[in-house]
């Protein structure tokens, strides 16, 4: 029974062939995603996104980063997702690095306060003191 099951499965694998669209499609994804490591995007943004991230509202102020970047035709922002940041206490929790490899992080955000960090420092290239954490990271 198991035997027949891989069987079925890996024969479905085989028929499953890409067209040239979908492989332009997935080869521009692939491009996008490794601009920032070679320099290409000015500023990647990492969302908390675990349980207490998204308890408190993550996902509504990850949307609304999307949303606004898209809107402002921020092509240098990546947008990525990792885990706790382990500081349950103040998400949601998003960390800005500029490809200097300074970062900053900023907490207890909802919608407003992200529109705010889209506009004043992905936008503009100033930093929303009021709603950062932390001591500043510069680079190494």
């Amino acid at each position: 029974m198991l035997l027949n099951s891989v069987r079925k499965n890996f024969s479905n694998q085989k028929e499953k062939t890409m067209n040239i669209e979908e492989l332009k499609k997935l080869k521009e994804k692939a491009q996008q995603q490794v601009a920032l490591r070679e320099g290409q995007k000015k500023y990647r943004v990492v969302v908390s996104m675990g349980t207490s991230g998204i308890a408190a509202g993550a996902r509504d102020v990850m949307k609304t980063m999307l949303d606004e970047i898209e809107k402002r035709g921020l092509d240098d922002v990546e947008v990525r997702v990792t885990g706790e940041f382990g500081l349950a206490d103040v998400e949601p929790v998003i960390r800005v690095e500029d490809v200097s490899g300074e970062q900053t992080t900023y907490a207890n955000l909802d919608i407003d306060k992200a529109r705010k960090i889209v506009a004043e420092h992905l936008e503009r290239g100033q930093k929303v003191d009021n709603l950062a954490v932390g001591k500043e990271k510069k680079a190494e």
